[in-house]
């Protein structure tokens, strides 16, 4: 390739005839070429701090680079080389090669689907955990920042983030693989303030895989939770029962002699009744299988509650509903879907069908009952040791280092799960007796 030396102007840049170069000569190392094609790029050669000799394209010819322009451009890189000691070349392509945010999502799924992340337990991931985080990656994370690069991302493009997803900017309603399944995300403050922590823990990650040295989001001001502690009232704990009783019978004949509704699934009346007499975590009943549980001790050992492995005192109404069901297979589930061997998924919109068919307000859902039988307990006089107890609730009696002297089975925590339960069957509309 020709090489000629001149003050770099337009003319000279012009007349630049194909696979030629021109170096300036006012600004050592500082030229522009031109290869086959028409297109001229500027660039500027210059010596990293070990000596090596590198060459780093400034940018094509055009606005914004001219030959002027691009002369400035080239005094500020051969600074950073000599007086800064950085090496401007080898950072732009670092930068180029860069993971992307889809990327660093790939590589945190499957190590969290591996079990190689643990949380601050010391333990994997729940499945239900990992697949909310990875509806939260595809329905946000992904749409809004997954082709930046990793090291790119600013706390600046965190709040965009936050603020997109809470303004409904990755709302969306499409078709899953299911038939006649919707997935609908609306976004909103909430689902922003959530995803928000996601990225931390992803940012987190990227730290340790050395793909960044600090974490952008560290320092954002998040939305405040806005969820309202609902808790039941007597009146309502009547209409919930009232609501099972009616969804557990079906619908008589209709006017015109046609069948009313059909009776509910039996389990999930079932699942409903559980939770409102132990106060326990939807996945905690919907995931129970026979074999965690001792009715003749009264107690229920679950392996992986969201707290760790959690041991449980049950009242003697919420045995007696077991023993309604069961006994099954140790690995059955006590509280079965209606279709296939997995886990009741369509719980939800069911206990919504209950609710309303006992004229309950429709923000009461699975966790007001839970939140209502720790409200309960309170009432009632018990500690929030003993509640927490009753309930897996961690910090609440599980935290301390009495924790390993407090036993499920005491008398006191029989004793109470009994009094809270019994109330509470007895506000729904139950006999109350807990034998």
């Amino acid at each position: 390739m020709a090489v000629e030396r001149k003050r770099v102007g337009l003319r000279e840049v012009r007349a630049l005839p194909p696979n030629t170069e021109v170096f300036d000569s006012t600004v050592l190392g500082f030229g522009a070429r031109r290869q086959r094609s028409e297109a001229i790029a500027y660039f500027v050669l210059y010596r990293t701090p070990e000596g090596r000799s590198r060459r780093f394209t400034i940018g094509r010819h055009g606005a914004p680079w001219t030959p002027d322009t691009a002369r400035e451009r080239a005094l500020e890189i051969l600074a950073e080389a000599r007086v800064k000691l950085r090496d401007p070349a080898t950072e732009k392509r670092e930068r180029r090669e860069a993971a992307t945010v889809d990327e660093l999502c790939d590589a945190y799924l499957a190590d969290a689907a591996a079990g190689r992340l643990l949380t601050r337990r010391g333990v994997a991931k729940k499945d239900s955990t990992l697949a909310t985080d990875r509806s939260r990656i595809a329905r946000h994370i992904r749409p809004v920042l997954g082709k930046s690069k990793v090291n790119a991302v600013t706390h600046a493009d965190i709040q965009r983030f936050m603020h997109a997803v809470a303004e409904g900017k990755t709302a969306v309603r499409e078709k899953t693989g299911k038939k006649r399944g919707f997935a609908i995300v609306r976004g909103g403050k909430g689902a922003a303030s959530r995803t928000v922590g996601l990225l931390g823990a992803l940012f987190t990650y990227a730290i340790k895989r050395g793909m960044r040295f600090d974490n952008p989001v560290t320092g954002t001001v998040r939305y405040a939770d806005g969820r309202r502690e609902r808790r039941l009232s007597d009146q309502e704990y009547l209409a919930l029962g009232k609501g099972l009783a009616a969804c557990a019978a079906g619908a008589p004949l209709r006017p015109n002699g046609t069948p009313g509704k059909a009776a509910m699934w039996p389990p999930a009346i079932a699942a409903a009744r559980f939770l409102a007499l132990t106060g326990w975590r939807k996945s905690e009943a919907l995931e129970l299988r026979w074999g965690m549980l001792d009715l003749d001790r009264r107690m229920a050992r679950l392996p992986t509650s969201k707290t760790g492995e959690s041991h449980r005192p049950l009242a003697g109404a919420a045995c007696e509903l077991l023993r309604s069901l069961g006994p099954g297979a140790a690995e059955a589930l006590v509280f079965p879907a209606s279709r296939g061997n997995g886990v009741m998924t369509g719980f939800p919109s069911m206990f919504a069908r209950m609710a309303k068919a006992g004229g309950v307000p429709p923000d009461v859902t699975p966790h007001v009952l839970r939140h209502s039988f720790m409200s309960l307990g309170n009432d009632l006089g018990f500690t929030e040791a003993t509640i927490g107890m009753l309930c897996g609730h961690k910090g609440q009696g599980g935290g301390s280092m009495t924790r390993g002297y407090i036993h499920a089975g005491d008398a006191v925590f029989v004793a109470a799960d009994r009094i809270v339960a019994a109330t509470i069957s007895r506000m729904a509309g139950g006999a109350g007796s807990d034998t």
